[in-house]
């Protein structure tokens, strides 16, 4: 098969298995080439196969030396189509990390179903015995209740008033206005539901009640802030509920951690192209004038970049993370600064569709999306018949 890239409005339907491959290898050498921390030895990673989830097993593994049980929800190849993303960057790590001696397992299923929170359970007692990290990074637009069997659907939605602002249709290059209508109180609800902090708590619960969380474990999750020109859609939103309740749980799950001795945390990370923000409506603009401007100021990082510096700076060293007020580890520290935001608004203000490419960094957005799904990388051909079919 000939694989190029398929866009169908803020997602790509194809992948490339060697540019995705790539794409890990790239993170991988980059962790490589810092210096090793010492931090969790067995870790279990919920929605491990794109973005933070995925950058948090490669910074595990490779900067710790950790064993790691991925577990997502992926869709391998058939004969009419490729692989998603998700599962290519899983063959990709699983490669990288068996040859350089690091056990790898991955368990591919609804990580809100009871079964899959069984089989990982199973596959815990099997190989590792316990785990002493547990990453918490599923992002799903939909969620059936494992105990219910009731199925909710997320929604990106102001809440209160409409909103109105800016937004940029990648592909082209057009900034237009956008107006989205207010949420209702049960699309908060279901939002809440799928991306609060219900399941994670399933989660934990679950792992302790089988015995398999070590003394001392450690659970952390992942929320988004930023800044007031995106709250309305965001923060102040159906997501930003969301993430409310998912940071409530937190507080929670560090209470009933004590008993172990262990902690759960909640990371603020920097807004960053990923399957998931592309489609937000306003934030890929936002971030193409981050980028720009987080680039100028030598403050830019990736997630691979950011998960090495919340391990190896902030959860694995000698003194307790530094948090705000509500509990918050904040790596988004840097996209907050004041000159870094006084910055972007000052673009924000000018950027329209003729000033765009002069006042942004749309193109490594657009680089950047492409490479979620393994495409425009250098010394691989494009036009070369590859086998879609990796198996896991």
């Amino acid at each position: 098969m000939i694989i190029q890239p398929k866009i169908r409005g803020f997602i790509c339907t194809t992948a490339h298995p060697e540019g995705c491959a790539r794409a890990v290898q790239d993170q991988i050498d980059w962790v490589k080439a810092q210096a090793p921390f010492g931090g969790p030895t067995k870790v279990l990673v919920i929605g491990s196969s794109t973005g933070y989830g995925l950058a948090s097993r490669i910074a595990a593994s490779f900067g710790a030396g950790a064993s790691t049980l991925g577990v997502f929800f992926e869709r391998p190849a058939d004969k009419k189509r490729t692989a998603s993303a998700g599962w290519y960057n899983t063959v990709g790590f699983e490669n990288a990390a068996r040859a350089a001696g690091h056990y790898a397992r991955s368990i591919n299923g609804d990580a809100f179903s009871d079964e899959i929170k069984a089989q990982t359970i199973a596959a815990i007692k099997e190989d590792l015995q316990q785990v002493d990290l547990v990453v918490y990074s599923l992002a799903s637009p939909r969620r059936t209740h494992p105990k219910t069997g009731e199925s909710f659907s997320s929604v990106l939605k102001p809440i209160g008033d409409s909103y109105s602002s800016k937004t940029v249709n990648v592909q082209t290059g057009e900034v237009s206005d956008i107006s989205i209508e207010t949420a209702s109180e049960e699309e908060i609800a279901h939002t809440t539901a799928v991306m609060g902090g219900e399941d994670w708590e399933m989660w934990i619960h679950a792992l302790d009640g089988a015995g398999v969380l070590a003394e001392g474990v450690r659970t952390v999750a992942y929320t988004y802030i930023g800044p007031e020109l995106t709250h309305p859609v965001y923060r102040d939103g159906t997501i930003g509920r969301a993430k409310n309740h998912l940071e409530q749980t937190g507080l929670t799950l560090n209470e009933y951690l004590q008993n172990k001795n262990g902690s759960a945390h909640v990371s603020t990370n920097k807004a960053m192209v990923t399957q998931s923000s592309a489609a937000i409506p306003v934030v890929p603009l936002y971030i193409s004038l981050l980028y720009k401007t987080m680039k100028e100021k030598d403050c830019h990082e990736n997630c691979i970049q950011q998960m090495y510096r919340l391990f190896a700076d902030r959860l694995y060293t000698d003194a307790p993370p530094a948090t705000d007020d509500q509990g918050r580890i904040r790596i988004d520290d840097w996209e907050m600064r004041e000159d870094v935001q006084a910055a972007v608004a000052a673009l924000w203000s000018s950027v329209n569709t003729e000033t765009l490419e002069a006042v942004s960094d749309i193109t490594s957005y657009r680089e950047e999306f492409l490479g979620l799904f393994g495409f425009g990388f250098d010394g691989i051909d494009y036009d070369v018949d590859v086998n879609p079919d990796r198996p896991l």
